[in-house]
């Protein structure tokens, strides 16, 4: 389909018309030869001699290749455009904030592999991670990490190949032993301000009690529903245990119901992979539609055409006059 970016230049196609109504005809006093016998050459051609002036004309093919050439000039100042078939663009409109605890705890072998040996618990945790990321396709996320600290591993990107990579580079204890889960959901909630979505959602995986925040758990909580930051929260580990290794499973429950979302336990890898595929449920991705149709400039065609009507009429004239001198 073949569209026009400025289809009022055709306004002006009558312009030379008007011109030629409306202008007077160019006046230009040339010398002139005076013979002594020109009478008796105008009574010999039966003629009257007057004086006056003489109107040019143009042969028809001139005024067809004038005519035409302002044709194609119009055409392309009108600038037409070739339009493409419509593309359309899919954008998430959720972002997500993934906060992985790697506190001393998250070393302990017991989680079970697919094959029935024991697995380090962060490593089955990011074996999961590292799928659920992949699904993603189209969503914003981040990746923090919290010991006795929480850090930004990967600010918010849609390159989910680059998060993995981050996640890859996570290791047990590089940042501390204890656990920040309070501070972890408040650097979520920093991280969000960047944030132009409305679906926020963060999720929290912990294997320990909070034992070294600025902020309480239940302080960044309440913040996070201000903030419609819903906040899912994932316990793994042991909840019999002593001391921090104990994963305070009720903290974990009442962050997840001040902000709307749900708390989940998962005490092997199969229970973390169904955990992460009841969030997909409970969140449906919503996606921002646009369309568009590229379009391409066919302006030069029409330039070409003038140009070659042009080069050909010159050529014609010049053949002529040359030919003429020759005759």
């Amino acid at each position: 389909m073949v569209s026009f970016s400025a289809p009022w230049v055709f306004l002006l196609l009558p312009l030379p018309v008007l011109v030629y109504a409306i202008a007077p005809p160019r006046r230009e006093t040339t010398a002139s030869i005076r013979i002594p016998f020109f009478r008796r050459v105008a009574q010999a051609a039966s003629a009257e001699p007057k004086s006056g002036s003489i109107i040019r004309s143009r042969a028809w093919l001139q005024t067809a290749n004038v005519v035409l050439i302002w044709l194609l000039l119009v055409l392309a100042l009108a600038r037409p455009e070739r339009l493409g078939d419509p593309i359309v663009i899919e954008k998430s409109a959720r972002d997500v904030v993934l906060a992985l605890d790697i506190s001393g705890s998250m070393d302990q072998r017991d989680f079970e592999s697919g094959s029935g040996t024991p697995m380090q618990r962060l490593e089955a945790v990011k074996e999961v991670l590292k799928q659920f990321i992949s699904e993603r396709d189209g969503d914003r996320m981040a990746l923090i990490i919290f010991g006795t600290r929480a850090f930004i591993q990967a600010p918010f990107t849609e390159d989910l190949n680059s998060l993995n990579g981050f996640l890859d580079q996570t290791q047990v204890g590089m940042a501390g032993p204890n656990t920040a889960l309070g501070d972890a959901i408040g650097l979520g909630i920093r991280t969000f301000e960047s944030s132009e979505v409305e679906q926020r959602l963060m999720i929290v995986l912990s294997d320990g009690a909070d034992t070294s925040s600025r902020m309480t758990p239940v302080n960044a909580s309440a913040i996070a529903a201000e903030k419609n930051v819903v906040v899912y929260t994932i316990g793994v580990g042991d909840p019999n245990a002593t001391g921090e290794d104990r994963v305070d499973l009720q903290a974990l429950k009442d962050i997840a119901a001040r902000t709307g979302g749900e708390y989940f336990f998962a005490d092997d890898a199969s229970a973390l992979e169904q955990t992460y595929e009841r969030i997909d449920e409970l969140n449906p991705r919503i996606v921002e539609t646009q369309s568009y149709r590229p379009k391409r400039s066919l302006a030069h065609i029409p330039l070409l055409f003038a140009s070659i009507v042009i080069m050909v009429s010159m050529a014609g004239f010049h053949f002529t006059q040359r030919h003429r001198g020759v005759v």
